[in-house]
């Protein structure tokens, strides 16, 4: 950062463009959960300073990425309702202060932790924020709107956090679409943060600008394969070792994160689990005839396996003219975003 910025400062540029850095919200704590008692972890304390320094220094921002999901994810006793924002049955008290929700929490331990450390007047980004709608039990499309939709009419109100009343928040919805080639590490919903589909569709209804304002419209003029799917054949024997070996085959190059308890794809029994990464590494693929082959068990159908939650997709043609339409449609509502004041 302070090379980047000494070069800013050497074209002319340093009073026009600030250099920060995103960081997780682990770089603070609460020892007591209470917000009012936020600091920076005792083991990067000193860094964090010399971090917070610098962007006092040059007027920048302090960016963190807030995800209420995974507080929820990493501890089973989390209280559900408090991850959103209409209200809470185990709110957090605070002096004279309620707090309903994690967010609004989260948020102001880091203003506690910059105001306890000599820096009022650093001002909080909210880098990434959002809701994954899959690959986990709380990532579903009714979850995600809900919050989704909670945090941009908590934004659109103006009402600040309890910390910063009346204060604009400032935050960056995360993320436009699906990414299926995405790290898993953290878990299978890391794939799943998007409000779009792979192929411009919304997942939901939202409304960007709050209050019914901006609403979600799919991508036009996509144009896709073939309504063809792979799949399973009937008679093919689950206990065949070619069978799992195919499957770990498809998922290794494909992606599989729909698959599991209580995922979009939960409900499927075994024959349907293989049927399903048969079909991903097809689509992904392009329907390459070869890749529905998996050594003589698969075949293609014009049937649509899809039930209930559980889409088996059908891929974007590759051609140049789809790819234009969802990039345009994609910046087009990034555009939409910055007219509403999210970013």
């Amino acid at each position: 950062m302070q090379n980047i910025q000494a070069a800013l400062m050497t074209a002319g540029l340093g009073s026009q463009v600030k250099v920060t850095v995103a960081l997780n919200a682990d770089v603070y704590q609460s020892a007591s959960g209470k917000p009012s008692d936020g600091d920076f972890r005792a083991d990067i304390h000193g860094l964090m300073l010399n971090i917070v320094q610098f962007l006092a220094s040059s007027g920048a921002p302090f960016v963190a990425n807030v995800y209420p999901f995974i507080s929820l994810y990493a501890d089973p006793n989390f209280p559900l309702d408090y991850a959103f924002f209409q209200g809470s049955t185990s709110p957090v008290v605070d002096g004279g202060v309620t707090y309903q929700n994690t967010f609004d929490a989260n948020h102001d331990t880091l203003v506690a932790a910059l105001r306890r450390n000599g820096f009022p007047n650093v001002t909080v980004v909210v880098g990434e924020v959002g809701w994954p709608t899959d690959g986990d039990a709380n990532a579903n499309p009714a979850y995600a709107q809900r919050f989704n939709q909670g945090l941009l009419d908590h934004v659109a109100s103006g009402k600040g956090t309890p910390l910063t009343p009346g204060a604009p928040v400032d935050a960056y919805l995360f993320s436009l679409v699906d990414e299926d080639r995405k790290s898993i590490q953290p878990g299978n919903f890391e794939r799943h943060w998007g409000i779009f589909f792979f192929d411009g569709k919304p997942k939901y209804q939202l409304s960007l600008r709050g209050n019914g304002g901006g609403m979600l419209v799919p991508a036009r003029g996509v144009e896709y394969l073939q309504r063809r799917w792979c799949v399973l054949k009937p008679d093919a024997d689950l206990g065949d070792q070619k069978v799992g070996d195919s499957v770990s085959y498809a998922c290794g190059s494909a992606d599989c994160t729909s698959l599991g308890y209580k995922t979009s794809c939960g409900g499927l029994d075994a024959k349907g689990n293989v049927s399903y990464a048969f079909n991903s590494y097809y689509q992904t693929e392009d329907q390459d005839d070869r890749a529905c082959d998996f050594r003589g068990l698969a075949t293609t159908t014009t049937v649509d396996p899809s039930t209930g939650t559980c889409r088996f997709i059908v891929g974007i043609a590759p051609t140049s003219t789809a790819t234009r339409n969802v990039a345009a449609r994609t910046a087009a509502v990034f555009f939409a975003l910055l007219l509403a004041g999210v970013f």
